[in-house]
């Protein structure tokens, strides 16, 4: 079963789509969109199992240039 989720992200200024076009080209990204609100972008990614979900937030996603903050929403299945 694939673990799927949202992640939300907050950019630096004037840097939502450089940070949405860097994150689409990381494997297990299957959507990036910079968006307005709260978060600059919107990604939704899939992984084999939660560990892999981490380890592509925080070794993938959080380590490009321009990110500020993320928040991670797994998808639930009720």
């Amino acid at each position: 079963m694939v673990v799927q989720a949202y992640i939300l992200i907050q950019t630096d200024i004037g840097k939502a789509a450089e940070v949405a076009a860097a994150i689409a080209q990381v494997n297990g990204v299957t959507l990036a969109e910079d968006v307005t609100g709260p978060f600059d972008v919107i990604v939704r990614a899939e992984a084999r199992n939660v560990d892999e979900l981490g380890k592509l937030v925080v070794s993938k996603v959080q380590s490009l240039e321009g990110i500020h903050r993320t928040l991670t929403c797994p998808v639930v299945h009720i």
